[in-house]
């Protein structure tokens, strides 16, 4: 299992923030930046399958916008998933911690 860096995540959460109306500076509990990030992923799938169907209907030629778009909606996928996995494990961890 690979981790992504500390700096990788944080680009990623100042990304999310700066693109996400969800996530205000005013409102910045970790509940509602975990469902800005979750929302900016589902963004990402939402432009890639928009992106598909334009090059599939010929609407669109570049393939290249396509890859690029399917490439961005896994990395956010990806990142969810390890944000998901890291918590789990540290659920685990807190529940096997002896009063």
């Amino acid at each position: 299992m690979s981790v992504l860096p500390i700096s990788s995540v944080s680009n990623q959460i100042a990304t999310t923030q700066a693109q996400s109306p969800a996530v205000k500076s005013s409102d910045q509990g970790f509940g509602s930046l975990l469902t800005g990030i979750v929302e900016s992923a589902n963004n990402q799938q939402i432009i890639a399958d928009q992106a598909i169907e334009n090059f599939a209907t010929g609407q669109d030629d570049n393939i290249q916008n396509v890859v690029v778009s399917m490439a961005k909606a896994d990395l956010s996928f990806r990142m969810v998933m390890e944000i998901r996995n890291q918590l789990m494990e540290s659920y685990q961890e807190i529940m096997r911690m002896q009063v």
